[in-house]
């Protein structure tokens, strides 16, 4: 028996719905997977075997062929663990799905579902091609209901923590429910479902700045240093501080964060989902806060710029329309140096790399901190 189940997985800054197709046929035991599926999809076969058989249900002992479309399309990530599990209950009619249904989550040997990063673009993503319902991650819930405050036609958001739940609000189980534990399916109102999860780290805000940062009132002396870092970041201009070691330009810097204004409407739409991609932990609210990103200077050109296996964004795009902030300046690379010139220009980087092209926002202000020799003095 053959099962379609919608679903979406991540590409840059935007996610790209895929339908999953499996195919229940007599045979030989066996599960294929097609359709450009990266490492941590081709794993997703073990993974969804003990989830299946964890959860109560029989994993079919027939041949399984799963395909990934569109086939062109490179797929990367576990945000299709969901609906390979549930299109294998559904096609072995072990489970029967009615109505126009989503599903995103990555699964555990256990059955219990886990959120995945970028889970509000991939949410975006269902709601511009018309899925009215989605089952996501029940850690994830709050961070998919804000697709509501960015796109006036919203999705109807439903959480679900175990594969069983899952499962039970696709109308399941022809056999009847699952052995061991009832399901549980909490449609609790949004406000209620921001309650129950507890707020995680802003991952706009730069995982350099881990606590609260210095008052510009703190500082004593360096009065033209202030006063140079006050005109630079009212009229978002760069700067560079040079001077000696313990004359303050890594003092001065870490105040910036306090004497930033916080984003406005549209502005805090794309910060909320770039910090959605960057995967630093479930949102509850739109990031309202400017970013600040503090990298060391030993970090690579990718990770500068962006790009790798999943066409992650670099510093340049976590830190847009907020700091990069680069301390001992001389001491990063040339080729990393100079790849920030088209961010600096243009306020976006376009990334290329073997079957994938990205444009990530990079409109950021620069503050670099350096030493005036190698001596340090």
């Amino acid at each position: 028996m053959l099962a379609s189940l919608l679903s979406a997985t991540l590409h840059g800054l935007d996610g790209w719905p895929i339908r999953v197709e499996v195919d229940v046929a007599p045979g030989l035991p066996g599960f294929t997977l097609v359709g450009l599926a990266d490492t941590a999809l081709q794993e997703a076969r073990e993974r969804v075997r003990g989830a299946i058989r964890n959860s109560g249900y029989e994993y079919p002992p027939r041949r399984l062929t799963v395909n990934l479309a569109p086939a062109e399309l490179r797929k990367s990530g576990a945000s299709l663990d969901l609906a390979i599990a549930l299109g294998i209950l559904v096609g072995s009619e072990q489970v029967s799905a009615n109505g126009r249904w989503a599903v995103l989550g990555e699964l555990s040997l256990g059955g219990e579902l886990r959120p995945v990063p970028g889970l509000l673009p991939m949410v975006l993503a269902l709601t511009r091609r018309r899925v009215g319902r989605v089952v996501v991650p029940l850690e994830g819930l709050a961070e998919a209901r804000l697709a509501r405050r960015i796109v006036a036609d919203g999705i109807e958001v439903v959480g679900a923590a175990t594969l069983a739940e899952a499962a039970t609000v696709l109308r399941e189980s022809r056999r009847g429910r699952p052995r061991g534990k009832p399901p549980r399916v909490e449609l609790a109102s949004e406000s209620a479902g921001d309650a129950g999860i507890a707020a995680a780290p802003d991952a706009a805000s730069g995982a350099s700045v881990t606590e609260p940062c210095p008052d510009l009132a703190e500082v004593r002396g360096q009065l033209e240093a202030r006063r140079a870092m006050e005109l630079a970041l009212a009229g978002g201009h760069c700067i560079v501080m040079i001077g000696p070691p313990g004359s303050g330009k890594t003092l001065l810097a870490r105040t910036v964060p306090g004497m930033l204004p916080p984003l406005d409407d549209d502005e805090a739409r794309v910060a909320t989902i770039i910090a959605s991609v960057s995967g630093s932990g479930p949102l509850v609210d739109l990031v309202r806060t400017r970013p600040f990103r503090a990298p060391h200077h030993t970090l690579s050109y990718a990770a500068m710029v962006g790009g790798g296996p999943h066409m992650s964004p670099g510093e340049v795009t976590l830190a847009n329309n907020g700091v990069l902030f680069l301390d001992e300046l001389p001491e990063f690379d040339r080729a990393t140096l100079e790849a920030l010139r088209q961010p600096l220009e243009d306020g976006q980087i376009a990334i290329s790399r073997v079957g994938r092209a990205a444009v990530f926002p990079s409109r950021f202000q620069l503050i670099a901190a350096m030493n005036p020799c190698p001596c340090e003095y």
